[in-house]
């Protein structure tokens, strides 16, 4: 099997290198017969898709360089386009693949990363933290006592890879976990898992909410100004996942208006930030940008092994672990 690394231009902290692939292919070593070339010039793409039966690359390179024109022509070798990162929603709809060809992310490759960073939004937002920020670029002294995790409700919306971690750690803090999902299997981090059509029903309970789902047309917008206003008075927000989850507007105006407590973003709309834009300014609003869930020393590792996993899989004759669905949008 031929397999083509298209590594963005100029990229310092996270391009594929043939020592991270060699180093991927000990740790499985039935599929030594796999053959790989690299490239970081965009125009060393085609040439490779003459070949390539995988592409391993970017979700922005596959949008810029991929989706328009004729793939099928381009790669008519081609069997799978395995994206680096989590989220493939701006390669939403996929009628730009070929028959035959399916695309795959890297769900997986996050979870211990975001884990640790949706505690620590959860363990600031207890504390009062972006209060405090606020506090200190005004020079003032303004003391506000926290409390502990345990014993308090956090709603996790979206119960994938980040989610489910955050929700594990969350439950560790003894906190009383509420899951939301596709449907409603079980998870065991939570005390209870409902289906995303339930959502109103379960929000006057989230003293602490988490947006880490994936952005479908189904969670666009999810928290508007009417699903925030079902929210507890003092409500704390965390969105891990993607700035279109929620309206933004209707945020910065609650927090504004002291009926949202406070809420850490890693994700905005637009990205990046403008220099100018409401949510620098927002009281009580703490922005991270979009780098919660990214590990340079362990993302490739593990993206490998993914990609590999499903290599595998796809050798035994078993379903692909990371298949997007283009039903589902995930």
């Amino acid at each position: 099997m031929r397999i083509h690394v298209q590594n963005p231009p100029d990229e310092v902290l996270f391009p594929i290198t043939p020592e991270q692939w060699d180093a991927a292919l000990s740790r499985y070593p039935d599929l030594d017969d796999l053959q790989v070339s690299f490239s970081s010039d965009p125009a060393g793409l085609d040439p490779a898709l003459a070949e390539a039966e995988v592409v391993v690359t970017w979700t922005k390179i596959v949008h810029a360089q991929m989706m328009g024109g004729d793939l099928g022509g381009r790669a008519p070798k081609l069997r799978m386009v395995f994206c680096t990162s989590a989220g493939i929603d701006r390669l939403l709809p996929l009628d730009w693949l070929p028959p035959g060809v399916v695309l795959l992310n890297n769900r997986g490759t996050h979870a211990r990363k975001a884990g640790e960073f949706g505690i620590m939004a959860l363990l600031m937002l207890a504390n009062h933290v972006p209060f405090f920020a606020d506090r200190q670029r005004e020079a003032q002294w303004q003391p506000r006592f926290g409390s502990v995790l345990a014993g308090r409700t956090a709603v996790v919306v979206g119960l994938g890879s980040l989610g489910g971690a955050i929700a594990e750690h969350a439950r560790h803090f003894g906190m009383r976990v509420i899951g939301v999902r596709h449907g409603n299997t079980p998870h065991p981090a939570c005390e209870k898992v409902v289906p995303q059509q339930e959502l109103d029903s379960i929000l006057p309970e989230a003293e602490f909410l988490v947006l880490a789902c994936p952005l479908t047309p189904e969670t666009q917008n999810l928290m508007d100004r009417r699903r925030f206003g079902l929210l507890p008075k003092d409500a704390k927000l965390f969105n891990i996942g993607r700035g279109p989850l929620w309206d933004q507007d209707a945020l910065c105006d609650l927090l504004e208006a002291g009926h949202l407590g406070a809420a850490v973003t890693d994700v905005t709309v637009p990205e990046p930030l403008p220099p100018d834009h409401r949510a620098w300014r927002t009281p009580n609003l703490l922005v991270t940008p979009h780098m919660s869930a990214d590990d340079p020393g362990t993302y490739n590792d593990r993206s490998l092994d993914i990609l590999l996993e499903n290599i595998r899989a796809e050798r035994a004759g078993q379903e692909l672990p990371n298949l997007i669905r283009p039903d589902r949008g995930y």
